[in-house]
């Protein structure tokens, strides 16, 4: 170390060190012998669902209680429960917990009702949910406290590390009207969804095995459109002026195109990515992603970033018609479809145009739910399974069309040198369990449609889609993750990935990769933390595939756009007599219910517990 700055030595070991430290604290075993250090994975044959589940949790836990104490954190949960004056007198974050006491009372009115209709009558003055999306400005009429900060105190709560969301991203409260301050039932957080998830993509049509498969099958004629008309607008959609300016690329060959063009765009596209390693200018990229309206897309699409991916873009999608074209493929006829499907140029040809298509609807069309859950008391009343019901309000397709409708797209403006707005039609939600085990919250979550105003025939369904193959990065600490970002900084070649937006997903997971393979560690076993979670999804369109593969434009969704509000109180009145009705009838639930209560003592669970407070660093 000079001048009290690390080197790039210390640095390393610092951050090989922490990682390990990190996949100890997941359940690896270490072994130390003379020469060598030895970690071995966690063994899971044998272990119980409840003793995974509980190693899972421990290993959340560590990191979420490290980020509690911090000091910026601590003064935000402080400040958050710190009376103050409000619109409609003194309130503080406990105004938005509803008193358990008071909410045992009208439960247990409830619960001895032995008619029905009279339960679910004062069932319905119990408890009267309603979805509040969080803007950035926007502030609680009752209590004046930013609804951003109201969604972030709850949010720790939950077992996992509160996060930023990159990308497209939208919070929501569940609210409570039947109570004084409109308290908090629940919070919801939709964000981008993954670009890859094999069980996902296979249910889609995603999957390029699965959809090969079918279309040789049955090569239709709005098949046949569909592969001619998705070559022409993904040609279309890239800036080429600069291209061909430089002689790169010649407007015949975009037509008619040979080994040599996609050749030169190769090279073209590896030569502007070896600039940008060099001189990224992360903060000029970042700065367009936040003020869209300034941005000058014609100069974005020039910039080392995107003249690379463009080039690469136009050489695989010119690959892509040589292919077809080599194939005997002819735009007017199924039958030419066919015979190409069965040549392997056109076979492979299709293939990535189906990756191509999916990466236009990824990102606009569907969304996964990131956070979704109930706080105390409601927990214990099972609003967890409310909270997933109302995600499927046509109140939510309403709020991302509201947010997103006249968003220009970042990357694909880059590509085209001009905004694209594409309409955000939200047609699907896909998510997955915290654990390895079926979600308590999304199993059996079903109803049919016309008990809450849908089409006859059809139900709301979270379904089961499989499990993920455990790999990811949530096990890596954020002290791991801040010597991962030195690291990296110090590399003589200019940095692969800058966490700018249009590098490519999941920026931390590339840089994870990059620096254990710097340090000597064996990324693809360390990545895989073990936890295969429970992949599900919900529809919201009847046509939801097809719009997902770009076949239709406009989805038919399964609940009626218009009185969208009036399908949100239809869904929580299902929940009334499906879940709740029951759920307080269960010993020892309205007791539970009775604990929480937010008036001095507080004792209530939706309240953040603060660790004690660790000054203790790992390293000096």
């Amino acid at each position: 170390m000079s001048n009290g700055t690390a080197t790039k030595a210390e640095v390393a070991l610092k951050f090989a060190c922490s990682a390990v430290v990190d996949v100890v604290a997941q359940g690896w075993q270490l072994a130390v012998a003379k020469k060598r250090v030895a970690l071995c994975s966690p063994k899971r044959e044998g272990a119980s669902p409840d003793e995974v589940k509980q190693r899972i949790r421990e290993g959340h836990l560590l990191e979420r209680d490290a980020q509690l104490r911090e000091p910026s954190v601590r003064e935000f949960i402080k400040g958050m429960e710190q009376r103050r004056l409000g619109p409609k007198g003194w309130v503080s974050i406990f105004s938005l917990m509803r008193d358990g006491r008071e909410l045992r009372r009208k439960l247990q009115e409830a619960s001895t009702e032995q008619r029905h209709e009279q339960r679910l009558e004062l069932l319905r003055d119990a408890v009267v949910p309603y979805l509040q999306v969080v803007e950035s400005e926007a502030v609680c009429e009752f209590t004046g406290l930013r609804l951003t900060d109201i969604w972030r105190y709850f949010r720790h709560t939950w077992v996992s590390t509160y996060k930023s969301l990159p990308g497209r991203s939208m919070m929501i409260l569940v609210r409570d009207a039947a109570a004084p301050c409109h308290p908090v039932i629940g919070i919801a957080a939709l964000g981008s969804s993954m670009a890859q998830q094999t069980q996902r993509d296979r249910w889609i049509g995603w999957d390029s095995d699965k959809f090969l498969e079918q279309l040789t099958a049955k090569p239709t004629a709005r098949m046949c459109r569909w592969v001619h008309e998705s070559v022409e607008r993904l040609i279309g959609s890239i800036h080429v002026a600069d291209l061909l300016v430089d002689g790169i690329i010649e407007r015949r060959e975009l037509k008619s195109p040979t080994d040599r063009v996609i050749s030169r765009l190769l090279r073209d596209a590896e030569r502007a990515a070896s600039f940008h390693r060099l001189d990224p200018d992360a903060a000029k990229h970042k700065s367009n992603t936040n003020t869209q309206a300034e941005v000058d897309w014609e100069k974005q699409a020039r910039t080392p970033l995107f003249r690379s991916k463009r080039a690469k873009t136009l050489a695989l999608l010119l690959g892509i018609r040589a292919g077809l074209k080599a194939a005997g493929y002819n735009s007017n006829s199924s039958a030419s479809l066919k015979a190409a499907l069965a040549n392997p140029q056109g076979h492979n040809a299709v293939r990535q145009l189906v990756r191509l298509v999916k990466a236009e609807h990824v990102g606009v069309d569907m969304m996964d739910i990131i956070i979704c859950g109930a706080v105390a008391p409601y927990n214990v009343l099972l609003g967890g399974k409310l909270v997933c019901l109302l995600l499927t309000s046509p109140e939510v397709v309403a709020f991302y069309r509201v947010r997103y409708g006249e968003q220009a797209s970042i990357i694909a403006s880059s590509m085209k040198g001009a905004p694209v707005v594409r309409p955000p039609n939200l047609v699907l939600l896909a998510t997955t369990s915290l654990y390895g085990v079926g979600s308590s919250q999304y199993n059996r979550l079903r109803l049919p449609l016309e008990e809450v105003g849908g089409k006859a025939g059809h139900r709301l369904e979270y379904v089961e889609l499989g499990a993920s193959k455990g790999y990811g990065s949530y096990h890596f600490s954020q002290a791991s993750v801040d010597y991962l970002e030195t690291l990296l900084g110090r590399a003589g070649d200019g940095r692969k990935v800058n966490s700018i937006f249009g590098e490519g997903v999941n920026p931390l997971m590339r840089k994870l990769r990059d620096g254990l393979a710097e340090v000597g560690l064996p990324s693809d076993e360390l990545l895989k933390h073990g936890n295969a979670r429970v992949v599900y999804g919900v529809q919201l369109a009847e046509n939801f595939r097809e719009v997902l593969l770009g076949l239709d434009a406009k989805p038919r969704y399964l609940l009626p756009l218009r009185g969208a509000g009036d399908s949100t109180q239809r869904l929580a009145e299902f929940w009334r007599k499906r879940w709740l009705a029951g759920r307080i009838t269960r010993p020892g639930i309205l007791e539970e219910v009775f604990k929480h209560t937010p008036s001095y003592p507080i004792t209530h669970g939706a309240r953040v517990t603060l660790p004690e407070s660790d000054e203790a660093e790992l390293f000096d």
